[in-house]
């Protein structure tokens, strides 16, 4: 699945364009290194995103194409 695609999915990011774009401006690494919205989003990967002067540190723990609001918090885990 492409990073961009996973983000909305998981509801990380809100918008699929939001996340497009902050793709786009390297506010997204995926394993420590810039990610571009394209990146096909594997198990045990670690997102890292910039949220300003916050920064998000996710471990994808599964990758499904739809998921309820419920189940969307069982796609990752929240890394310190």
């Amino acid at each position: 699945m492409r990073l961009d695609k996973y983000l909305k999915v998981s509801r990380i990011i809100k918008r699929r364009t939001v996340a497009n774009e902050a793709c786009d401006a390297s506010r997204v690494s995926v394993n420590g290194k810039p990610a571009k919205a394209s990146y096909e989003v594997k198990t045990g990967d670690i997102i890292e995103i910039g949220f300003g002067s916050k920064a998000l540190k996710v471990r994808v723990i599964d990758i499904k194409e739809t998921v309820g609001k419920a189940g969307a918090t069982e796609l990752y885990e929240v890394l310190p």
